[in-house]
């Protein structure tokens, strides 16, 4: 903005008020008609003057608004984020414009008034233009802030859009993830899946999970057996199973070391004391009790 000219405005309305008032006085007792036209051109000079003193004060006021408004202006982030806030900006705007076209009309009629009687005062006439230079620049500042509010909203719709891209990469990046992480835990689960059945030599046969006969090897989990009387459990949890019998005998080929078979309360249960050895061989555990 251009330097502000409102101090050197007062000093020279002081100057006029102090010109108007060294009047000749003819007679102290009757005034002249050359004094009563003079008191009252005194008496308009002094009105303008008054007049003209309240618009410096308002469009000083109103330089101090349109400063405000270039900081929340010059930083986006401060609009806010209520449509609200940037309402009323804009209102605040408009109602600068209002009042500084008001203001330029009561200096188009204070100087036809100067002009149009004999107390034309040059003071005061270049102190009206000075007024009506700073309303001119007042006008422009406004028009410059409407043109960068009008951008500011355009950059903040763009970063809204943007941001709105951006969510919604993100929700389909979390939506993989969590299918990523639904397939690893299936995955998972399916790996620590294992299969185990218990019973007679009558029971296992039936089910086709055992096979022997007269002079021929007994196989175990032929090609053809019921997975369906296997029990379902995880790896990862399955520590011990009661046999419910005196007698068990496991016929499956888990490794030697990776479990025991002990006694409680006079029935058999099997303890796994090396998961992973146990079952690295198979995912199928055949126990056959008597």
């Amino acid at each position: 903005m251009k330097k502000n000219l409102l101090p050197l405005i007062f000093i020279l309305l002081i100057a006029a008020s102090c010109k108007q008032k060294e009047q000749p006085v003819v007679d102290e007792n009757q005034p002249s008609q050359g004094e009563i036209e003079a008191n009252m051109r005194l008496q308009e000079t002094l009105a303008t003057q008054d007049s003209l003193f309240m618009l410096i004060n308002e469009i000083s006021a109103g330089m101090n608004q349109i400063k405000q408004l270039e900081k929340i202006i010059s930083a986006p982030a401060s609009l806010g984020e209520m449509p609200s806030e940037k309402e009323q900006l804009i209102n605040d705007m408009i109602a600068i414009q209002k009042a500084l076209s008001q203001r330029r009309e009561r200096l188009a009629e204070l100087e036809s008034k100067l002009k149009k009687s004999n107390n034309e005062n040059a003071t005061l006439l270049e102190t009206i233009e000075n007024l009506k230079g700073q309303i001119a620049q007042q006008q422009n500042e406004i028009a410059s802030l409407n043109a960068q509010l009008e951008q500011a909203n355009i950059k903040i719709a763009y970063l809204d859009d943007q941001i709105e891209n951006l969510n919604a990469t993100v929700t389909d990046i979390t939506v993989q993830k969590d299918e990523a992480r639904k397939e690893a835990t299936q995955l998972t689960d399916e790996l620590n899946t294992c299969f185990y059945a218990i019973g007679n030599k009558k029971e296992l046969s039936e089910q086709n999970i055992m096979k022997s006969g007269f002079l021929r090897k007994t196989k175990i989990l032929p090609g053809d057996f019921d997975k369906n009387y296997f029990t379902q459990a995880d790896k990862r949890t399955l520590k011990t199973i009661p046999l419910h019998s005196k007698k068990a005998e496991v016929l499956t080929n888990q490794p030697a070391g990776s479990y025991q078979i002990i006694e409680e309360n006079g029935q058999k249960v099997l303890q796994i004391t090396d998961a992973a050895k146990f079952w690295e061989l198979s995912n199928f555990l055949v126990v056959k009790i008597d």
